[in-house]
């Protein structure tokens, strides 16, 4: 038991730490392409904007599942799926196979919604997106940006539970809204839809191995059974938990930002072949974030819901602030004042 759940809080260290370094390695190419989306990145305006809009697609979102317009919400991740590959792909490839391999992602997501499809398409559009933003949003944005949204994932959760509801809308999307966690090889996200499905035909469904996160929230259904004391069988350990594709991309735009963002001579590039704009609070800023991850799982695997954003955000900030004052960044300017 104790090694199916090590194995899956490592696996999702390790999804974490893709989306980062990817992010990472993308932002100075971004930058050269001309993909910074804002003309002023340190306009703190950036920021609320976006919120904005977070909150109109939440409300969209939970009007097509409350009206059986499921294929609305397919439809436009598979689109932003695509869209956001593209760019990762395009710095990678030549232009046509570029976008070959952008279909291709987002036909797979179609017709072949395994778990680790949709993780491997989650780590891109999480590089890809995390890449992104880090570069359009100054330190001042990005910090108002993850203290924001971590409010937001905490009232959502622990108040309106309006993102749980989203959470069960998104996750019979199979779609990489969310990070798919197995606890061992053997897992297969289509068989356990299946059925879930077929117990429900019959009425009765059992959810006691999976666990549903939105991309702010990790939910869990079931009780506490789940989580085997000492001396139960193992064969009573989920097979798989969720963590929203959200909770990896958030703190990562502040690790973006603070790579691309901080002056070079205060926060010189830590010299790690092939990522050149890791620096010391980057740095630190993961290791915040790791921090937290492992402390909402730590939570999770307890066999209740929590909002992730609080925790993570939470460690990327402390660790990034850490980091900007040990390399000798002024306090203003590490907030971007």
């Amino acid at each position: 038991m104790r090694k199916r759940v090590a194995a899956g809080v490592g696996f999702a260290a390790l999804l974490f730490l893709l989306v980062q370094l990817g992010a990472l390695a993308l932002v100075p190419t971004f930058y050269e392409q001309g993909y910074q989306t804002v003309e002023d990145p340190s306009d703190p305006t950036n920021s609320l904007v976006y919120i904005g809009a977070i909150l109109v697609a939440t409300a969209l979102m939970l009007a097509a599942f409350k009206f059986d317009l499921d294929w609305i919400v397919r439809g436009f991740v598979v689109l932003a799926a695509a869209s956001i590959a593209w760019y990762v792909f395009s710095v990678l490839l030549p232009p046509l196979a570029a976008i070959g391999a952008s279909v291709a992602l987002a036909a797979l997501l179609v017709v072949h919604p395994e778990w680790y499809v949709i993780d491997a398409a989650g780590v891109v559009m999480g590089a890809g997106a995390a890449g992104l933003f880090g570069i359009s949003f100054g330190l001042l944005p990005a910090l108002l940006l993850l203290s924001v949204l971590a409010v937001y994932d905490a009232i959502s959760v622990y108040g309106t539970e309006h993102m749980l509801d989203l959470a069960e809308g998104v996750m019979d999307l199979n779609l990489p809204v969310v990070l798919v966690v197995p606890t061992t090889l053997s897992y297969s996200l289509a068989d356990a839809r299946s059925e879930a499905i077929e117990g429900d035909s019959e009425g009765e469904v059992d959810d006691s191995d999976e666990r549903e996160s939105d991309d702010s929230a990790d939910e869990e259904n079931g009780d506490d059974k789940d989580v085997p004391a000492n001396g139960e069988d193992e064969e009573d350990v989920r097979d798989a938990f969720f963590i929203g594709l959200g909770d990896a991309v958030i703190p990562t735009v502040l690790i973006a930002s603070a790579a691309f963002f901080l002056d070079p001579s205060l926060a010189p590039s830590l010299g790690v072949p092939g990522l050149p704009a890791l620096t010391l609070p980057a740095l630190t800023a993961m290791i915040g974030t790791f921090a937290g991850l492992f402390a909402l799982l730590w939570m999770v695997l307890k066999g209740r819901a929590h909002a992730g954003l609080p925790l993570l955000n939470g460690g990327a900030i402390l660790g990034y602030l850490l980091g900007a004052l040990a390399s000798g960044v002024p306090l203003l300017t590490a907030l971007g004042l």
